[in-house]
């Protein structure tokens, strides 16, 4: 009896939970959409990590705010929604390639109820910080 009651119960939660959710959309580089539901409260880099999206490269530096790799661009009304941008993630983006008006990171931007629906585009190249910062240290001195 017990364990019918354990189970009734968390099919509730599950279903509580799943009505909470908020529908995303990512165009993938490649054009392809995909579809995920994820809680109010997650990061969209969680999203990606936690659905395990097939997006080469996303959020090398694990949302520590040292690269662009979860550069995603919204649409305007979805980004005026957003909350306000901080200076460093400002200096990330400037990293970024195809930055856009609307562009933010994965990293930077909780979800919530009224981002339900959107749809995100993944910029067509990556840029990480943290390579690039590797390579022009080991270029050395230029020649002469």
């Amino acid at each position: 009896m017990l364990m019918m009651m354990a189970s009734s119960l968390h099919l509730k939660m599950s279903l509580c939970r799943a009505e909470d959710k908020v529908t995303v959309h990512f165009l993938n580089r490649d054009g392809k959409r995909i579809t995920v539901k994820a809680l109010p409260g997650e990061s969209l880099l969680d999203v990606v990590v936690n659905n395990d999206l097939d997006i080469d490269g996303f959020g090398a530096c694990e949302g520590t705010l040292a690269c662009s790799t979860c550069h995603l661009i919204f649409e305007e009304a979805v980004y005026k929604k957003l909350g306000p941008i901080t200076d460093e993630e400002m200096d990330m983006l400037d990293l970024a390639y195809g930055l856009t008006d609307t562009s933010r990171l994965g990293c930077q931007v909780c979800l919530s109820k009224d981002l339900d629906g959107m749809i995100l585009r993944v910029p067509d190249v990556i840029s990480d910080a943290r390579v690039e910062s590797e390579k022009e240290s080991s270029a050395g001195p230029p020649k002469i």
